[in-house]
């Protein structure tokens, strides 16, 4: 059946080819003519006869290149630009493009080949993993999906690739460019499992110790499951891909480059350009999607906006002034993604977003404990829940990410599958699950943050045992074990430990776009944070009678005396016979002549346990 035949069929074809609507009409259809109309229509006439002597039809021209168009004799770098610019308009909004109504972005339209990976098992089973996992206990508007995310990266990542092309034609970026930035944007949250990080950070380091894994690590591999076992090469191929460089500079973007090390930007030391799926000339294409660099990235930009506007939150960072002023610039032999110098404060703003959001939603004191709650159930579980994997082999909860066929199954259901069911092996763990619907979790106790060392994490697993040997010094009814405590240790930052990321950002002037610059911290404001980070130390008991409570609290106020840790908030109120042993606590900051003298404080201790049982709800 010939082009024209086909097009009758499809009812998109006319007697007259000029009168053909082109723009309306799936490039991938078009013959040699209908390719050198096109040509015609965009004033490149003068390569119809090199088109048609080269059988060029539209299927073949994702694969124009500027390689290519060399090797054909067209030899001037202007009209090489030309072509591939007017060529790459054919797909950037293509014509069986979806529309998705975002509450966040608006209505987006999203290139035919992410819906296709959209539409498969591995990228739907996001619908069902909260994108902030037991925050939804404490939040209640907390109920978005790993799914949506992922879309609104999708769609930022495209934003600002595609500013990037137009702004700056010289960068050389193409159609296939464009969708792996797209597609990385898209998947690179494929890998978590139930409640997001509570799976990686909590539950997988418990059951499986010796393994270093990251969700990051299954998002590479869930990738490549979802594409072989739906087929999609040839549709990858169809859309211009190159298989295998393509997917490879996708997984890069998700993961990093495939040799790590502790080089300078988390590069190897002893590799010049560590990337295998772009060159050192398109270095700032993989600052798109997970910037290693700065942390400033679209996949921050889509949960900052995201989370705040699900959690009630202010956002104080404005992307869209980034994607405005973004360009790229040398800096030394790497091109970077640089901004004006004027939103250096703008930049600050966002990594405080990150650290508010934290404080308040994150590291919730409920939502932790509540996480911790999960956790042990889950860990309770592990060996008596079988999830069907490749080949009908059975795999337990944590070892379903060693089989993408198995983890595909493992969603945030597990925690209705273990409250549901009836077997006697999960009883212990249903009764935890239970005790988190009903609320009765265990008790918050106080928090803390060390003066000076930080806490290293190999010290983590014996602080339990250190608030338990801290008896006070004043007697109490009960005694308490390590069992009884659970310490929590917070890291909150910047996103670069103790690093300020703004120093890793470079910028631009308006008068001279091509040269840039580093702005230090005293030349912004003097308002700025001295320190980029900081670690909480949150404690809880697991006994929840009154007596063991209030026995807990003056563990725990004389653990921080014992390591010299601050002062916690309401020590003066749980433990007002241990607070004054502690010379440098009983000094004030306050400017205020309204204080009580400590004999007072006494005097409210009686109620503080009923007044922390109504805070615990909040």
């Amino acid at each position: 059946m010939n082009g024209d035949e086909s097009r009758r069929r499809r009812g998109s074809w006319t007697p007259d080819r000029e009168l053909l609507p082109l723009q309306n009409s799936n490039y991938q259809d078009w013959d040699e003519e209908d390719v050198c109309r096109f040509l015609r229509t965009q004033g490149l006439q003068k390569f119809e006869q090199l088109f048609r002597d080269e059988k060029m039809s539209g299927a073949t021209l994702p694969y124009v290149t500027d390689f290519a168009l060399k090797q054909l004799g067209v030899s001037t770098l202007g009209d090489r630009l030309r072509l591939i610019n007017c060529i790459d308009k054919l797909w950037q909004t293509p014509i069986d493009a979806k529309v998705f109504n975002d509450p966040i972005h608006g209505h987006i339209e999203l290139h035919p080949l992410l819906v296709c990976i959209i539409d498969t098992p591995q990228f739907q089973r996001l619908r069902f993993i909260k994108q902030l996992g037991a925050t939804y206990f404490v939040y209640p508007g907390a109920s978005h999906n790993r799914f949506e995310h992922s879309i609104g990266v999708a769609h930022l990542a495209g934003q600002l690739v595609k500013a990037l092309y137009g702004r700056q034609p010289e960068l050389g970026i193409n159609h296939r460019d464009i969708l792996c930035v797209q597609i990385a944007g898209l998947c690179h949250d494929l890998g978590h499992g139930p409640f997001s990080h509570l799976f990686d950070g909590k539950f997988i380091p418990l059951t499986r110790k010796d393994l270093k894994w990251k969700h990051e690590d299954s998002s590479l591999t869930m990738f490549e499951h979802l594409i072989s076992s739906n087929g999609l090469e040839g549709v990858l191929r169809n859309y211009g891909l190159m298989l295998p460089e393509d997917l490879v500079f996708i997984k890069e973007q998700i993961r990093g480059p495939a040799a790590r090390s502790d080089g300078e930007d988390g590069l190897p030391k002893d590799l010049e350009w560590p990337y295998k799926g772009r060159p050192k000339e398109k270095g700032f294409l993989y600052e798109i999607v997970a910037n290693k660099r700065t942390g400033i990235d679209v996949d921050k930009w889509d949960y900052f906006a995201r989370d705040c506007h699900h959690l009630g939150i202010r956002n104080n960072f404005d992307f869209e002034r980034f994607l405005r002023f973004a360009r790229v610039c040398d800096v030394g032999k790497t091109k970077h993604i640089c901004t004006r110098e004027k939103e250096v404060g703008d930049l600050y703003n966002m990594f405080h977003t990150r650290a508010t959001l934290h404080r308040r939603a994150y590291q919730h004191r409920v939502g932790n404990i509540i996480g911790c709650m999960i956790t042990e159930a889950m860990v309770l579980a592990d060996q008596h829940v079988q999830i069907s994997g490749t080949g009908g082999k059975m795999y337990t909860i944590s070892t379903a990410i060693d089989d993408m066929e198995a983890y595909t199954k493992l969603t945030d259901n597990i925690f209705e599958q273990i409250l549901n069911s009836s077997e006697p092996e999960l009883q212990e763990a249903r009764e935890i699950l239970n005790n988190v619907l009903c609320r009765r979790l265990y008790k918050w106790i106080g928090q803390t943050q060390p003066a000076g060392k930080k806490i290293q994490h190999e010290e983590f697993d014996v602080l339990a045992d250190q608030v338990a040997a801290s008896v006070p010094s004043t007697p109490v009814e009960i005694q308490l074990c390590p069992e009884d405590f659970i310490v929590n240790v917070v890291r909150m930052d910047y996103g670069m430990a103790e690093k300020n990321p703004i120093n890793k950002v470079w910028f631009y002037c308006k008068d001279n776009p091509n040269q840039t610059i580093k702005i230090r911290k005293d030349q912004v404001s003097q308002l700025l944070p001295e320190k980029f980070a900081e670690q909480l130390i949150q404690v809880y008991c697991k006994k929840t009678d009154e007596e063991s409570v209030q026995a807990a609290q003056k563990y725990f106020v004389q653990w921080c005396i014992n390591k010299n840790f601050t002062k916690p908030r309401d020590g003066d109120i749980v433990a007002p016979e241990l607070t004054p042993l502690k010379p440098d606590w009983n000094n004030t900051d306050s400017d205020s002549d309204d204080s009580r003298p400590l004999e007072q404080t006494a005097t409210h201790s009686k109620h503080s346990f009923s007044s922390r049982k109504e805070r615990a709800f909040l």
